[in-house]
């Protein structure tokens, strides 16, 4: 069970929470899973049901017989704490913070604080022998090099479990920014837990500080856009990944973004200017590098939808997602932008529901944030 995908698949459902007890009850005992498993190993990206030793390689150092993979991504700490917050503010549920909610939280804080400082301060390293360079770490497991304690938090791998060109993922910092608000809120209101209120908003305001002077860069074409990805000493990565959190998905997820910036950088990754934007016959979008080259992903476009003021460019897209599928009636991870008979995945349960979530949005449906 991936920490993402798991809140991903089970976002939409959440409007039913409120009226429907079991199935309140389901995404609490989520929460409830994924913070056991924080509490296992806070640099796992995915775990097993139970400690079977199962996993997709075994990789250096080895790990836990719970985890299935290691990869530590920012997103999958932020996460669970997004899919707690969501469940207490659209159904008046507070169930899912018990104990190992508190002791995961700190335990997410500290891999936080320590990451803000890769190079001195951090132990972890991940190695995939034999493996594409996209699925390892470089200089022995340690990454990206990064300029330590400038506030933004490094991450080995993105969204998408691809590792990053440079370790300052700008989306997932977002993403840490506004998971970090709702730390502050639940440990203020529920928690009474000030020492935590105070922490988490620390930690904020450095973050977001540190994105706003090192993620943004001056373009001749579009602006002052936000980069994906940095390293503090000046290199960055102009793109967007079609996973979530990207930079499409910025207000999606609640990010207090400059808005002329913003817009800026949705124009930008909305063409050409993102080498992963492709345009075929049958559609146009945002695709990964994760996938073949020309393969948009329905995950983007569910996003562009969501990201979208208009109701009508939301009804484009859905029929887009509809006609897309290959004859499967299925959303997949990724199509062939000039064939949708040529896909990935069969069917990807994130996928689906990024579809369903954008249908509920059409009509209306929007979750309290």
């Amino acid at each position: 069970m991936w920490l993402r995908d798991s809140t991903a698949q089970i976002r939409p459902y959440l409007f039913l929470g409120e009226k429907d007890e079991k199935i309140k009850d389901l995404i609490a005992g989520l929460v409830k899973r994924q913070f056991f498993y924080i509490c296992l190993d806070p640099y796992a990206n995915a775990f097993n049901e139970g400690p079977t030793g199962a996993c997709w390689e075994k990789d250096d150092p080895d790990q836990s017989p719970w985890v299935w993979e290691r990869k530590f991504e920012i997103d999958s700490l932020c996460y669970p704490v997004q899919l707690a917050w969501l469940l207490w503010k659209n159904t008046g549920c507070t169930a899912q913070f018990d104990e190992n909610f508190r002791k995961g939280v700190w335990k997410i804080l500290d891999v936080f604080q320590t990451e803000q400082n890769h190079e001195e301060k951090s132990s972890y390293v991940f190695i995939r022998k034999g493996s594409y360079y996209s699925d390892t770490l470089s200089r022995e497991g340690k990454g990206a090099l990064v300029r330590p304690d400038i506030g933004l938090i490094w991450s080995g791998f993105r969204p998408s479990d691809d590792a990053c060109t440079y370790g300052y993922l700008i989306p997932s910092n977002m993403f840490a920014v506004v998971v970090l608000g709702y730390l502050e809120e639940i440990a203020e209101k529920i928690l009474r837990d000030e020492s935590l209120r105070e922490r988490a908003g620390k930690m904020k305001a450095q973050v977001q500080n540190a994105i706003e002077i090192y993620g943004r860069v001056k373009t001749e074409e579009f602006g002052t856009v936000y980069a994906y990805e940095v390293d503090g000493y000046g290199m960055v990565n102009l793109m967007d990944d079609a996973n979530v959190p990207s930079l499409l998905s910025m207000s999606y997820l609640g990010y207090p973004a400059d808005r002329e910036t913003m817009e800026n950088t949705r124009k930008m990754i909305l063409s050409e200017g993102n080498p992963y934007y492709y345009k075929g016959k049958a559609a146009s979008g945002i695709g990964s590098p994760h996938t073949p080259s020309g393969y948009i992903w329905p995950i983007a476009l569910a996003m562009e939808g969501l990201t979208s003021n208009s109701r009508e460019e939301k009804k484009r897209i859905l029929d887009t997602l509809v006609s897309t599928t290959g004859g499967t009636g299925m959303i997949h991870e990724g199509f062939s932008a000039d064939n949708p008979e040529k896909y990935t995945r069969e069917w990807f349960s994130w996928a689906n529901a990024m579809y369903g979530e954008l249908f509920l949005d059409y009509l209306g449906y929007r979750l309290k944030v």
